[in-house]
């Protein structure tokens, strides 16, 4: 008789944590069934209003498709060309490769994912050290991830009578000079001033109308299979982690931040949580009777690279298959970023409101 000595595979610690599982849903499914019926409807009510009634039949949807539209139409005009030409020069000065602020003028028109997929390896080609690579991704955050998001912003600052005009110059543009010069200047210290022997051209050549319809087309995937899913799966989130009790300590700690910083609490956290669009579309809602200080705070910490769901995630995924970077230090530099935008927010809030208005 043939005898075979069979080693026991060891537990792995995914395994664990599966039986844990297994283990708990049976007990709560033996002593408290309706718990976890309770879990999923409180999911799926939270989730639905905002799906539905905010992005598939209210204003916000379109607002996005419509966004990436003008977006990509001012793009094929040449606005951030020009941009480019304005910017890359200055960098020079600023004492850092000058591909280091491309991520982030391509940015300015709000679509931060492709700024990552098309950039990266322009800095990677123009010879920038891992030390400005992580500068471009700190600058590149300090700008909105949806056009729509800076339309709505506009709206909700005027409504309570905010001079837009110097709001986006300092919000928007100043900060592709003066994060990099900080950043050069303390933490990514490896930099080297290098002007590029060529500027790279990102107005396509497409036709105005095939710019339009395909605008139009990539604005209805950004909806359908980013921004939905993102802040479908985060309210669903919320409406379980509400449904035991854990949600509002959370809530009420994440409040107390945001009104220290002068910054609406309620839409601050869908920035930072699901949406700034959709929080920019509650904050033209409700602008009207708000403090203009809590409005301009709202909009400089929306008009950045939130949702955590594009900082921890996407940020990371992209910067690793395109740059120098391993995920954890695209990560860590996405951090950076957005946590140098929510003080920001603060510091404009408190003390430049008055001049705005």
């Amino acid at each position: 008789m043939l005898e075979t000595n069979v080693k026991k595979k060891p537990l792995s610690k995914i395994e664990i944590i599966g039986l844990v599982l297994v283990g708990a849903s049976l007990l709560g499914l033996f002593f408290a069934p309706n718990t976890i019926a309770g879990i999923f409807d409180a999911m799926v009510n939270k989730a639905q209003p905002i799906i539905v009634k905010v992005f598939l039949t209210g204003t916000v949807g379109v607002a996005i498709i419509v966004s990436v539209m003008i977006g990509r139409i001012l793009e094929r005009l040449g606005f951030t060309d020009a941009l480019l030409r304005i910017f890359v020069p200055i960098m020079k000065f600023v004492g850092v490769n000058s591909a280091v602020v491309i991520p982030s003028v391509y940015n300015i028109l709000g679509d931060i994912n492709a700024a990552g997929r098309i950039a990266a390896p322009i800095l990677r080609k123009a010879g920038a050290t891992k030390d400005e690579q992580k500068i471009a991704i700190a600058t590149m955050v300090q700008s909105q991830q949806s056009f729509s998001t800076f339309m709505f912003g506009m709206i909700a600052m005027t409504a309570v009578g905010i001079n837009v005009f110097p709001v986006i110059i300092i919000v928007i543009f100043l900060p592709l000079i003066l994060v990099p010069w900080l950043l050069s200047k303390t933490i990514y210290r490896d930099t080297k001033s290098v002007a590029l022997d060529e500027l790279p051209s990102f107005t396509p050549s497409t036709p105005a109308i095939a710019t339009v319809f395909g605008a139009a087309r990539e604005g209805a995937e950004l909806l359908f299979l980013l921004i939905i899913p993102i802040v479908g799966a985060i309210f669903a989130i919320i409406g379980a982690l509400d449904y035991v009790g854990i949600w509002k300590p959370i809530e009420a700690g994440l409040s107390s931040l945001l009104t220290t910083l002068s910054i609406d609490p309620k839409t601050g956290i869908v920035s930072i949580l699901a949406s700034p669009t959709l929080a920019m579309a509650q904050l033209k809602e409700a602008a009207a009777g708000m403090n203009p200080a809590l409005v301009l705070g709202s909009f400089v910490l929306a008009s950045s690279g939130f949702p955590f769901s594009v900082i921890f995630g996407q940020i990371p995924a992209i910067w690793t298959e395109n740059s120098d970077l391993n995920e954890k230090e695209a990560m860590f530099a996405a951090i950076l970023g957005a946590v140098m935008r929510m003080i920001t927010a603060g510091i404009i809030a408190v003390f430049l409101t008055p001049l705005f208005t």
